[in-house]
């Protein structure tokens, strides 16, 4: 632990972090796992950034500011870094003497390793639930990118990483269906089953299994919502009332 570090002792930490004497930083490690510090010095080195969360030998680490944008910014060992902004201030080390380009979303990314797990990359481009992530193909068919997968960054040329709705395969009275987003409502299901108008005595009944939502199995009425998965199943029944 180097002086750069501050303990808290009878609420000194607060009030200098609120009289701007002290600054809140989060340095985090190749699978983005960050560790909180505080630093006294406003401007602090790169070195000082690694020692204020005990990574040494500091000459062993790649360090990258995340700028609010969420590109990478290469940030030297003997390089200032300014923290007077709002909020903390996030880095990412690398033990490493080699970085790999990389965009996410647009957004230049360096990273320390040779590979990447998607889940990595998933938090990266702050996906939502229903948006996957997609390898980017010039000429070809851009490539699904799942967070167990580990993408080898190794290649000549820079990956490009781009963001897209998340599409589920759904299965709708015996028929394969698409539809974007996980969640879907009980009047979406109706025009998949039965597209075209309706008079209005016709009324419809439906059930689903394999969903994922809770419960796994159900029947779902007028207005209802039931978040899918590849391969939920729906059955839905139209009867005449006239």
């Amino acid at each position: 632990m180097n002086d750069n570090r501050i303990a808290d002792e009878g609420g000194g930490l607060d009030e200098a972090i609120r009289d701007g004497r002290a600054y809140r930083i989060a340095v985090g490690n190749g699978n983005l796992h960050f560790q909180g510090a505080v630093v006294r010095d406003p401007v602090p080195l790169g070195r000082q950034i690694l020692m204020a969360v005990g990574l040494g030998p500091v000459e062993d680490f790649n360090l990258f500011a995340i700028l609010p944008d969420g590109a990478f910014e290469d940030l030297r060992l003997d390089e200032p870094f300014d923290l007077r902004g709002k909020g903390v201030e996030k880095f990412v080390a690398f033990r490493s003497d080699r970085a790999f380009s990389l965009t996410v979303r647009g957004k230049q990314v360096s990273w320390g390793k040779p590979a990447i797990l998607g889940r990595e990359l998933y938090r990266l481009a702050g996906a939502g639930l229903d948006e996957a992530l997609f390898l980017e193909v010039p000429g070809g068919t851009d490539r699904l990118i799942e967070p167990e997968q580990l993408i080898d960054l190794t290649e000549p040329g820079i990956e490009h990483f781009i963001i897209a709705p998340r599409t589920y395969e759904i299965i709708v009275n015996a028929r394969p269906k698409t539809v974007t987003g996980s969640r879907v409502t009980f009047e979406q299901i109706v025009k998949l089953a039965f597209p075209g108008p309706h008079g209005p005595n016709i009324v419809f009944s439906m059930t689903y299994r394999n969903a994922a939502s809770t419960p796994h199995t159900g029947e779902l009425g007028a207005g209802g919502v039931v978040q899918v998965k590849n391969g939920t199943t729906f059955n839905v029944t139209r009867t005449d009332k006239s």
